[in-house]
């Protein structure tokens, strides 16, 4: 049997459908239903308390900010806020959860029905929202003696201070029609979700934190049907390069059993970022499986109308109104934002600009240079060890002419090295621009003596020929030198 399908195979014998489901872990100072602290962080089951930990006896009280943070995310997903919701058990084996259910909401979530429109290579795509739901997150399992999977550990150990974060699940229906941009439109939908949440202030979306999580479920029908096929739910995928990866390598898996004449099973999968491949999880389970009953132990949630409104009345500028604003005032055309969105560096770019570094600069060391080094390293670019105030830093160094690029280079190499600030690493490295004419005439007199012909020609009116003395002085000069002078210098010394 094929493992994998060839995707172009894949998309000419069948149509995908996606639904995601994305944990957002909101910034509250407490968890969901105690006043724990959800400092991310702390020493293991340190921060849990009887009611956290289902002690017998203990009871639950909702976090009121938590109930804010949920009508807001409705809100800024075109949801409706349901005038009155319950809590309720969500019935399962959670070995991370020591009350064995998870505190959930099942049949009346706090928002539901809304929508997102997202534009994905010039082309609209509008994602229905189903609902979005309050609950808990469960604590944290490693696996001791593995790569991280239970099968073959030695012990388990848990770690309780995450169970009782209040999470916000925003759940879609069936994304159809994306065709072969399903894995893209996937990708800029949880990024558009991170970039809410960023702007609705209500989490820090650190997806290499589990701040953010997406659960992505995909299925493929057979072209021109008129059912779903059978999906399945790929876990926890932590990056917005993985949601990607994940959704189209699940399809050409279950391409490869599909055309093979197999039936794909409705599972849970596991993806692996290192090797780009999956592993099945547990059979999938249906709503009926989790013997879902209303929460006891809480009140039904009852927002007031006015108080909704007041909420709708604070909602930030949405993203794409945002991108379209920046654009303006930074005076980037389409295909200059749309680069900055595909490698995430609007926001780094703006917090850049507003600590005074010119926006085609900020645009030129997040889009190209720090771009290319969180690619390397496989991490997203709020990841790197450097701030916007650092970059700004550097942008001004290299405007004031006390660096040049390859210079500036060297700094940023030391910014994330962890060396300190910019001026910092300028300092201890030593890599201000030589300005001094008499140390960089010694060397341009020494470069011309060593290269006799070339001066000949430059004397002859052959400048282009300059680069052959430019380059020997520049590298003498450790780069530290204005190669702009450097080319004055030459010329007036052949006259």
């Amino acid at each position: 049997m094929t493992d994998m399908l060839n995707y172009d195979d894949v998309l000419k014998n069948f149509d995908p459908a996606i639904g995601l489901e994305v944990h957002v872990e909101l910034s509250t100072a407490s968890k969901m239903f105690c006043g724990c602290s959800t400092t991310f962080g702390g020493e293991p089951n340190s921060q849990t308390c009887p009611v956290c930990l289902g002690l017998p006896g203990a009871l639950p009280v909702v976090n009121a900010k938590a109930v804010e943070s949920a009508i807001r995310i409705g809100l800024a997903l075109n949801c409706q806020i349901a005038p009155w919701g319950r809590f309720a058990r969500k019935n399962y084996f959670y070995p991370d959860m020591t009350k064995n259910f998870q505190t959930s909401q099942y049949d009346e979530p706090i928002a539901h029905d809304g929508w997102v429109e997202l534009e994905v290579d010039g082309e609209t795509f509008r994602i229905e929202i189903e609902r979005a739901h309050m609950e808990e997150d469960a604590g944290k399992l490693t696996h001791v003696g593995t790569s991280g999977r239970i099968h073959g550990a030695e012990y388990s150990l848990i770690d309780y201070n995450r169970a009782g974060t209040p999470l916000i699940e925003i759940v879609t229906r069936p994304v159809l029609g994306t065709g072969a941009k399903a894995p893209q439109v996937a990708k800029a939908y949880v990024s558009h979700l991170r970039d809410l949440m960023r702007a609705l202030k209500v989490s820090d979306v650190r997806m290499e934190h589990g701040s953010l999580r997406c659960d992505a479920n995909i299925s493929l029908a057979p072209k021109g049907a008129t059912e779903l096929g059978t999906r399945t739910e790929t876990k926890n995928v932590n990056s917005l390069r993985s949601v990607e990866r994940a959704i189209t390598t699940e399809m050409r898996r279950q391409a490869a059993v599909l055309i093979d004449g197999g039936r794909v099973k409705q599972e849970t999968r596991h993806f692996d970022e290192a090797t780009g491949t999956s592993r099945p999880g547990r059979s999938k389970e249906n709503e009926q499986d989790y013997r879902y009953f209303a929460e006891p132990d809480l009140v039904p949630i009852a927002p007031s109308r006015e108080w909704i409104e007041e909420l709708r009345a604070s909602l930030p500028e949405p993203p794409v109104q945002r991108r379209k604003r920046l654009a303006a005032e930074w005076g980037f055309d389409e295909l200059a934002m749309r680069d900055i969105v595909a490698v995430g560096a609007m926001d780094m770019i703006d917090e850049t600009v507003a600590a005074g570094a010119a926006p085609q600069a900020a645009r030129k060391w997040w889009g190209g240079e720090l771009a290319r080094r969180a690619n390397e390293a496989g991490i997203e670019l709020e990841e790197l060890s450097i701030s916007p105030q650092d970059v700004a830093e550097i942008s001004a160094l290299v405007t004031s002419g006390e660096l040049n690029d390859k210079l500036a280079r060297q700094v940023i190499e030391g910014v994330l090295a962890g060396e300190g600030t910019a001026r910092a690493v300028v300092d201890a490295r030593g890599l201000k621009i030589v300005s001094d004419d008499g140390a960089l005439k010694d060397v341009v007199d020494k470069a011309i003596a060593d290269n006799p012909d070339v001066a000949a020609k430059i004397r002859d009116g052959k400048h282009q020929a300059i680069g052959a003395l430019i380059g020997p002085v520049m590298k003498a000069m450790r780069g530290q030198a204005d190669a702009g002078r450097v080319r004055e210098l030459i010329l007036e010394e052949l006259g």
